[in-house]
């Protein structure tokens, strides 16, 4: 059995102090490491330009002022926001496995400063991809059409459900053992949930199943939430499923719900594998 680390007393320097700190590092290890980065710049960029202009023109939606390269843009955002999850297992992973978290606790802070460090540094970086898959969506010919709030409530939506799905990162990045595991579990589930859902297709035209599925998908939600926020679509049809008849409360109620059940789950997870 490991010998338990005997923690130095702690200094009261404040958890959000302590936190930004281990921010600190982990976006100077970005600066560091920029190839870091590929997944929220190159990859977003690749996924508009290839859906916007290869696929764009096969894939018919009704309710876009502009078509389906502006219809994509949610679908996008919501995707590449999920995987804040993936973001942050990886970079939790690395950390356990190299001894950089025994290494934290060895020193005098709040263990917590090193999850929410984590967490800070994690959404900071799904915000880049989101900035520049704006950005991009602008040039293809994209538009937020809504009211300035609607616009800014879009995005605290996007933001909300990285940090819920954060949780589900510390919770993978604590339970497996090494960076190939977290990517194998990731990729596997991530990508089937992202797709399986309205994020780059309407659900109207799947099969019965498969539709009821996609509605009930969480991401459906965010997706359709921002969309109308920017004015992107209309409402959805009488006939989808009730979460997209509401899809900002939907959308609000499911981050909810995953944060209070992943949260603690998490937490005990981070706590066994780092406390033996």
């Amino acid at each position: 059995m490991t010998a338990q680390i005997e923690r130095p007393e702690i200094r009261d320097t404040g958890l959000l102090r302590q936190s930004l700190t281990i921010t600190r590092r982990n976006l100077i290890h970005i600066k560091r490491m920029p190839e870091m980065l590929l997944d929220v710049t190159i990859q977003p960029v690749m996924f508009v330009l290839l859906f916007a202009f290869v696929f764009g023109g096969s894939i018919a939606v009704e309710g876009s002022p502009e078509g389906y390269r502006e219809w994509l843009m949610g679908g996008i955002m919501g995707q590449t926001i999920a995987f804040a999850s993936f973001i942050v297992a990886v970079g939790l992973t690395a950390d356990i496995d190299k001894g950089i978290v025994d290494r934290m606790r060895s020193l005098p802070i709040n263990p917590a400063a090193v999850l929410v460090g984590r967490s800070i540094s994690s959404l900071m970086h799904s915000s880049i991809g989101i900035v520049i898959m704006s950005l991009t969506g602008l040039v293809v010919g994209w538009r937020i059409r809504g009211s300035v709030l609607d616009a800014v409530l879009a995005y605290v939506l996007l933001l909300l459900w990285g940090f819920a799905m954060i949780w589900l990162g510390i919770l993978v990045g604590s339970a497996m053992r090494s960076v190939e595991a977290v990517n194998g579990l990731m990729f596997a589930t991530m990508f089937p949930i992202t797709f399986l859902a309205n994020t780059f297709a309407p659900t109207e035209n799947m099969p019965a199943v498969l539709r009821t599925i996609a509605e009930w998908n969480p991401i459906s939600s965010l997706v359709q939430a921002v969309r109308e926020l920017w004015g992107n679509t209309g409402p959805a049809p009488d006939s989808a499923a009730l979460p997209l008849q509401h899809p900002v409360l939907t959308t609000l109620i499911w981050t909810i719900g995953l944060t209070a059940v992943l949260a603690p789950l998490a937490l005990r997870a981070f706590q066994r594998r780092t406390m033996t």
